[in-house]
């Protein structure tokens, strides 16, 4: 993995440097709530995830959504607590590509879908915001992918053009805006093997 003059690699979060919630993390968030099944993705948890995720909703609003109910600060604050947690199992074949393009000096940039604390709180403590010299989040952008708008927002943001760029994602409807725009594409599946993708990227 070579970097190229003025290429950006830019990472998605959740599904490729995350992993999926473990079965016991949406336990301990269901044993919170008094729900039940909040992973399918019909659940009260994804319903307004993406009006969350643009930040169009406080923690509160949000999480009463979910609860159908009024909740308090303190519970509010519980279930942010269980959420993040949930979504910060890191892919160690990820980290180690991370790892190997940072030593080597290459742009990397991260644009998520994520909310606004839990952005905040993962910029500030987790380890693998150093390896980024941008990182964008949908929450605070007040945009979320598919759309193209925010994809628009980060080229301006690299100074790059569309076909420097080298965009990974799980989410094929994200891979298809970020192809239309001009971006190099690597579709992450839980097969991907990353290093060999990269490889002449």
């Amino acid at each position: 993995m070579t970097p190229r003059g003025s290429r950006w690699y830019l990472f998605d979060y959740g599904m490729v440097i995350s992993t999926a919630p473990a079965p016991q993390d949406w336990g301990l968030l269901e044993q919170a709530t008094g729900l039940r099944e909040l992973e399918p993705g019909t659940s009260p948890y994804w319903q307004r995830r993406e009006d969350f995720d643009a930040g169009r909703l406080t923690p509160a609003q949000y999480w009463e959504s979910v609860l159908g109910r009024d909740a308090r600060q303190a519970e509010v604050n519980t279930l942010e607590e269980l959420d993040a947690a949930q979504w910060a199992h890191l892919n160690p074949r990820t980290m180690e590509v991370l790892e190997t393009l940072h030593g080597e000096g290459a742009n990397l940039a991260l644009l998520s879908n994520m909310p606004d604390g839990m952005s905040r709180r993962y910029s500030a403590e987790s380890p693998w915001a150093h390896y980024f010299s941008k990182l964008y989040f949908s929450g605070q952008m007040g945009l979320v992918k598919p759309d193209r708008r925010i994809f628009e927002r980060v080229v301006a943001g690299l100074g790059a053009a569309p076909e420097d760029i080298v965009f990974i994602d799980d989410n094929p409807q994200n891979i298809s805006t970020a192809q239309d725009l001009g971006f190099r594409t690597i579709l992450h599946t839980g097969g991907t093997d990353l290093r060999a993708e990269l490889s002449g990227r």
